[in-house]
């Protein structure tokens, strides 16, 4: 289960499925250096994204990976 309190780049290291929910939300996360150190919702709130469901998107697919 992915949490706000993740760092992205561990997100994308343990679920890499998720990544094509950070490139519809416009979130470069992969590259970016500040990845390595902002979590889920620093990230989205830099973007001005709704934390809430992002994660929720990001977990749906995690789940989607898995089932």
């Amino acid at each position: 289960m992915i949490t706000k309190d993740m760092a992205i780049t561990d997100i994308v290291a343990n679920f890499p499925e998720v990544v094509p929910v950070f490139r519809e939300y416009g979130m470069g996360c992969i590259g970016c250096m500040a990845a390595r150190f902002e979590n889920l919702a620093q990230g989205a709130e830099v973007h001005g994204i709704d934390v809430d469901q992002l994660l929720a998107d990001l977990n749906a697919a995690a789940e989607e990976k898995q089932a």
